[in-house]
């Protein structure tokens, strides 16, 4: 199993940045892809960015490309999440995810979930 861990999430005015980190324990060396997903209030779930285990490819939302920017520190076993820009349709639950596969399967249906962290952005 692996655990995922989220951090940094909070309360922002709009036009603000934040960074999230999200560190991954247990059998991290299965872990391909990692990426996260956020999920409104009364929305579903959506993907919003995606990393492959050599950092060289990326993979984002139509909705956060050009505001965002994931990276990864594999011998922290840590993703991060990079948001400028962000005005309140960023609003939502985040979630980390990791993928045995890549972010192809990522995208679909990750193998592991963390718990969350908020993100609010005031107008």
């Amino acid at each position: 199993q692996v655990q995922l861990v989220e951090s940094g999430g909070g309360l922002v005015q709009a036009g603000g940045s934040l960074k999230l980190s999200c560190a991954a324990s247990g059998r991290t060396f299965s872990v391909d892809a990692m990426g996260w997903f956020r999920q409104a209030p009364g929305k579903e779930r959506e993907f919003v960015a995606g990393i492959g285990w050599s950092g060289g490819s990326s993979y984002y939302a139509d909705s956060v490309k050009g505001r965002f920017t994931i990276s990864r520190d594999n011998a922290k076993n840590t993703v991060y999440l990079q948001m400028n820009s962000l005005n309140p349709e960023d609003t939502a639950l985040y979630y980390c995810a990791a993928d045995r596969s890549g972010v192809g399967s990522l995208r679909t249906r990750p193998d592991y979930w963390g718990q969350g962290t908020q993100v609010t952005v005031s107008s």
